[in-house]
C-alpha cells in the first residue's frame, strides 16, 4: 500500500471516528440518535436484515459520518448503487470522502425522496435503510418520511430502520402494515432495535 493510500485511509478513519460522530451530535443533537457510531455487530445485523448482498439499488437515510455507509458498500455487489440522503451539512461533508463509484452523496431531506431519486436519474430502490431517529422528529415529519418510503420503494422491497426507541413502528405500521420482524442488538451503545418491513407486490 502506497503512502497516498495510507493517507486516504487515515483521513477516512479520522472522519468516521467516534470523535467526529460526537462533534456532529454536539452540532445537531436533534438529528442524531446516538453519541457514538454504530458497532460492527449492529452493522452486520442491518446488512443481514436488508439482504444487501442481493440488492441492486439501496438508499440510506441519515448515514451520519459514513461508517455504516462503508460497511454497506462492502456488502453490495459490483453493479449495485447506494444513495445516501443526509440532512446535516456537517455529516454530508464527511461523506464526501467516500470515492466509491457505486456511491452517491446527497444533501437533503428524506421526505423529498421522490425528487431526489429523479434528480440522480435513479429508479425505485429495492432496499431503504434508515438511521434517522424517529423519536426526535415531529410526528408529522415522521409520517411524511414513511409515506415517501412507501411510495418510492420497489414492489417486494425492504425497509429497514434501526432505532433506540419504538416510535418508528408506531408511525410506520399504519402506513406499511405491521413490521415483519424486530430484533434487538445489545452489542451497541445504546442497544438498537432493527425493524424490517416488506412492500407487497401488486396483485
Amino acid at each position: 500500500m502506497g503512502e497516498e493510500s495510507i493517507g486516504s485511509e487515515e483521513n477516512t478513519n479520522r472522519r468516521t471516528s467516534p470523535a467526529a460522530f460526537f462533534r456532529g451530535f454536539l452540532r445537531e443533537p436533534g438529528q442524531v440518535g446516538s453519541v457514538i457510531p454504530s458497532s460492527r455487530f449492529l452493522e452486520r445485523r442491518i446488512i443481514n436484515a436488508s439482504g444487501l448482498s442481493h440488492a441492486r439499488r439501496v438508499v440510506e437515510l441519515g448515514p451520519g459520518t459514513g461508517g455504516t455507509t462503508q460497511a454497506f458498500l462492502r456488502s453490495l455487489g459490483p453493479n449495485a448503487h447506494l444513495l445516501s440522503i443526509e440532512l446535516s451539512p456537517f455529516f454530508h461533508e464527511l461523506l464526501g470522502d467516500i470515492t466509491d463509484p457505486r456511491f452517491t452523496n446527497h444533501l437533503g431531506s428524506a421526505d423529498d425522496l421522490a425528487e431526489i431519486l429523479a434528480s440522480h436519474q435513479l429508479s425505485r430502490p429495492d432496499v431503504i435503510i434508515s438511521g434517522i431517529p424517529f423519536s426526535k422528529m415531529p410526528e408529522a415529519v415522521g409520517n411524511r418520511v414513511v409515506h415517501a418510503v412507501e411510495d418510492n420503494l420497489a414492489e417486494g422491497g425492504r425497509f429497514i430502520a434501526y432505532q433506540f426507541r419504538s416510535d418508528v413502528a408506531r408511525i410506520t405500521d399504519p402506513i406499511m402494515g405491521p413490521h415483519e420482524s424486530c430484533t434487538l442488538e445489545m452489542r451497541n451503545i445504546p442497544p438498537m432495535r432493527v425493524y424490517r418491513w416488506f412492500k407487497a407486490g401488486a396483485g
